[in-house]
């Protein structure tokens, strides 16, 4: 194709769906944006979007062609990460992913890093979605559960997270506190919203109590554990955040079958760059002070 910025500019218009969204991430005016649509249009002689009072909606053959500017704009950063990662200075972006609800362990770490090697720029991402390490997403991921399976990626372990059953002393006041699992059957439960959780403590929990005893469910952990924390019910918090939290009572410690693997993923490209072994090697002395972690 003989012009890359209008396919660039169609596949942004197509994953926001509106012009004005394109045009800031592009940093263009929106009439440039749609200078660029119909130019690519009359090119390649076919409508690639239905105009709309929302928006934008691709075609059949908008979509077929949008694929491929996906694909195509994710290579290039994949290939600019690479670049990147090839220097050897720490410096420059590091950008860390992990699952949710671990920022209170890893934000420490990451910036006593960054008083090691102030050049050091952080982005540090979580999301439901597992960030493509092979399209460059990237430097290192934390991930919890199931080894990764790909082959270019070179997983380490990193610790087992312990996870607790609380109560918050505002639930006890309320309906008591349970001595043993033979009297979970008068009291109230906060659990994943997600039936089919990966989650051991959430599948044992449902397997555990009734239904009808669950009676508070979200798909955020933070939202679990702050429904515990304001009384609604019992439910699981992770060691580590209990740890010290007068508010919280321990009704079940931590079991084996519970505990969740933290990995160390990293790209088998950028894993021996300077800045991702010096940040790996600072990450691993830190965890060994992580109290509530196996």
């Amino acid at each position: 194709m003989e012009d890359w910025d209008e396919i660039r500019t169609a596949y942004q218009v197509a994953r926001l769906g509106t012009v004005s969204g394109a045009a800031e991430v592009l940093g263009v005016h929106h009439a440039t944006v749609i200078r660029h649509i119909d130019a690519l249009e009359k090119r390649l002689g076919v409508k690639l979007f239905q105009r709309h009072a929302r928006g934008y909606t691709p075609t059949e053959s908008g979509r077929d062609l949008l694929a491929v500017a996906q694909t195509t704009e994710e290579q290039f950063a994949h290939l600019a990460s690479r670049i990147k990662g090839q220097g050897e200075t720490v410096s420059g972006e590091l950008v860390v992913t992990s699952i949710a609800g671990m920022a209170d362990l890893l934000t420490p770490v990451m910036v006593s890093f960054q008083q090691l090697w102030p050049e050091v720029r952080v982005r540090f991402l979580t999301d439901m979605r597992v960030f493509r390490l092979d399209y460059g997403e990237a430097h290192v991921a934390i991930r919890a559960g199931a080894a990764p399976e790909e082959p270019d990626n070179v997983v380490q372990p990193l610790v087992r997270m312990m996870t607790g059953l609380y109560a918050s002393h505002a639930y006890i006041a309320r309906f008591g506190q349970p001595e043993s699992e033979a009297d979970f059957g008068a009291h109230r439960f906060v659990c994943s919203d997600s039936e089919t959780t990966r989650a051991p403590f959430h599948k044992w929990l449902r397997t555990t109590v009734r239904p009808h005893q669950i009676v508070y469910t979200a798909t955020e952990p933070a939202a679990l554990e702050q429904a515990v924390r304001e009384g609604a019910g019992l439910g699981f918090v992770s060691s580590f955040r209990a740890a010290g939290d007068p508010d919280l009572v321990e009704i079940l410690p931590s079991r084996p079958e519970w505990e969740a693997p933290l990995r160390i993923v990293t790209h088998v490209d950028l894993h021996r760059t300077r800045k991702v072994q010096a940040f790996l090697a600072h990450l691993k002395e830190a965890a060994k002070g992580w109290k509530c972690c196996g």
